[in-house]
């Protein structure tokens, strides 16, 4: 295969090994060079003769999503002085007010961290680059906080640079050798930042050799303080304090998260930079998730609304609020969810072939599989119903029980073997219920395959409760909440992620809550540690009922002991399963005792379409377009 085609052959590879995280580096620069590549032609030609290169962030915004584009920067930056001559300074003050970085996620593992070993095998200019940024970040740092606290100057570099366990600049070892000097000097002189900012290439050796003879470091305060780097440890580059540094506005996709980004993820550049820190509410079109996923709960809304136009203002759908109760409005409503139940029905048994029955209540969660979704704490739930439904005369179970049909899909990273090992339980779980004749269809467990988006667009219409029970304060947005409450489908789920302000828009009592709050997590998990937590009776009972063997053969315990112990890597229930265990069975409760009134299901139904307006995308991108990029809507005459 040739070496252009094996860049593009595979997407997202598994970068456990060397070869995975190079591929999926040379994958990165690829998609990003030829973006910049072609975004620069196109205004090089738009310019005509006279290019001028200042006009470049007026005519042209780069938003990076999440850290995968972050090489657009030194990048954009190699082109402007390479290729276009332009030096150090204006090409470093023209990429910051053209790039901008949107953060999608608060897990450490998705904030990207390189090898600077790696980076300098297949991007040596680049590295340059990003030492010489990393280099104007740190004389910031220093002109904000000065060096007569090296403690506190150690803290803030430790979080902030770029580079991390890597040596510092020979221009910032003078003033820490200027520091130890004269101890009065606690701010940057003139001067001082004029030799940090001119820094055009990387410090060479022989600076670093002056800078040793001096030994500045060589007292008291060395003992307790050291920026000398590890060797034990590797040398990182760390891709998002680069996106943070090197764009003029970071944003956030849910009030919630953007709120985490200020206060833990980027909580040292907040204080320096507070003005670049702001939220985009994510959303979704109700072009495709509405009208061409769903058309007869389309003409069902264009009708009660008396318009069209709820298409391309969502705001319309406000309008279904004064007819939430009026029962000819409740009839229809009914019938199209009918109707797309009948497509689920189809769907399902052509692609796993199970029959379920579209009496019963079609409960979804589909998302990417992850500890931090919890669809082990959903499927624990389906177990403990199953458990309870077995312990009950026939007469008894149908009466406790509202029907479900309990679909999954999603799919899980390739070497993310936990859910992998969820995936597997789900499927067991689902063939051992689905053919138990005690059961019937009061409980079927369907694990959707290959799921997609045109999976997502037969499922989503035809749902009924849809999950989005991820541990408080790990989602950042989620858009599936979104689609799910446009369709009319009514959410379980914790305050997380824009579930948050879907509940405010459709009220609280058309949202299903449960859960620990983002405040408590870090609590909790330290309770855990100390051996304090002490496990609902339910959740122990449920975990040596799957220990019996009742799903299969195959051996669960390492599944099982990851909700187990104090602490470990994969133990001591991180995502606190345990913990939200007996909320989740007890909202369960009053999901069921909400689905056995209909009329009082539809009208939460239509609520939740009605609450839906705000998470139109046309809404995010215009703030997008108004708050980061600065341009105003054309009017078409």
């Amino acid at each position: 295969m040739k070496k252009a085609e094996k860049i593009c052959y595979i997407l997202y590879p598994g970068d456990e090994s060397i070869e995975g995280k190079t591929l999926r580096l040379k994958q990165q620069y690829t998609l990003c060079s030829a973006s910049l590549q072609d975004i620069i032609a196109r205004f090089e030609r738009r310019s005509g003769e006279h290019v001028n290169w200042n006009t470049f962030p007026d005519k042209v915004s780069v938003q990076m999503n999440d850290t995968h584009p972050t090489l657009c920067i030194p990048e954009l930056i190699r082109i402007l002085m390479d290729v276009k001559g332009l030096g150090w300074k204006e090409a470093w003050d023209i990429t910051q007010r053209t790039v901008a970085y949107t953060n999608h996620t608060v897990l450490p593992e998705a904030l990207e961290k390189w090898s600077l070993k790696l980076l300098k095998e297949l991007l040596p200019r680049h590295v340059e680059i990003i030492e010489m940024i990393d280099e104007e970040l740190i004389h910031t740092i220093i002109s904000e906080y000065g060096t007569e606290d090296l403690v506190l100057l150690q803290q803030k570099l430790k979080n902030m640079r770029i580079l991390d366990n890597v040596e510092l600049p020979a221009s910032v070892v003078k003033l820490l050798v200027k520091s130890e000097e004269n101890p009065t000097v606690d701010t940057v002189d003139e001067d001082d930042e004029d030799e940090g900012s001119e820094a055009v290439e990387p410090s060479n050796g022989d600076e670093e050799d002056e800078s040793d003879e001096q030994e500045p470091l060589d007292t008291e305060t060395k003992a307790e303080v050291t920026f000398e780097p590890d060797p034990e440890l590797p040398e990182i580059v760390c891709m998002a304090n680069l996106c943070v540094v090197g764009g003029h506005a970071v944003n956030g996709v849910a009030e919630i998260h953007s709120e985490i980004v200020k206060r833990d993820v980027f909580n040292e550049f907040y204080k320096l930079w507070p003005e670049k820190f702001q939220n985009k509410t994510n959303g979704v079109t109700p072009r495709r998730w509405i009208r061409f996923s769903n058309p007869d709960l389309s003409e069902i809304i264009t009708k009660w609304t008396g318009t069209e136009d709820w298409v391309i203002n969502t705001e319309k759908l406000v309008e279904l609020r004064k007819f939430a109760n009026n029962e000819e409005l409740q009839s229809e409503w009914k019938a199209a969810k009918r109707i797309n139940k009948m497509k689920v029905v189809s769907f399902l048994r052509q692609k796993t072939g199970y029959l379920v029955s579209p009496d019963a209540m079609f409960d979804v969660q589909i998302k990417r599989i992850h500890e931090y979704k919890r669809q082990l704490l959903n499927v624990l739930g389906v177990v403990y119903r199953y458990k309870k439904m077995k312990e009950m005369s026939l007469e008894d179970r149908e009466a406790a029980f509202v029907p479900r049909v309990c679909i999954f899909g999603g799919k899980a990273f390739a070497t993310y073997v936990q859910a992998k090992r969820i995936v597997k339980f789900i499927t067991d779980v689902g063939a051992t219920i689905n053919n138990d004749p005690d059961i019937g269809d009061l409980l079927k467990v369907v694990f959707v395959p290959d799921y997609n988006v045109s999976v997502a667009e037969v499922l989503i219409p035809g749902s009924e409760l849809s999950q989005h029970i991820s541990t408080a304060g790990m989602e950042a947005s989620g858009t599936s909440n979104m689609k799910f409450a446009m369709n009319g489908c009514i959410l379980i789920g914790t305050l997380d992620g824009a579930n948050v302000e879907i509940r405010q828009e459709v009220g609280e009592s058309n949202f299903f809550l449960f859960g620990a709050r983002a405040h408590e997590i870090a609590g909790l998990r330290k309770e855990r540690a100390e051996g304090k937590f002490v496990p609902d009776l339910r959740f122990e009972e449920i975990k040596a009922f799957v220990r019996t063997g009742v799903f299969g053969p195959y051996n669960y315990e390492e599944l099982m002991g990851s909700l187990e112990g104090k602490e470990g890597y994969g133990r001591a229930d991180y995502f606190l399963v345990g913990k939200d265990f007996p909320g989740y069975l007890e909202c369960q409760e009053k999901v069921d005792e909400a689905y056995r009134d209909q009329k009082r299901w539809t009208k939460m139904s239509i609520l939740n379409t009605a609450g839906s307006y705000k998470f139109s995308s046309d809404r995010t991108i215009h703030e997008y377009a108004r708050d980061i990029w600065m341009i105003e809507p054309v009017v078409l005459p």
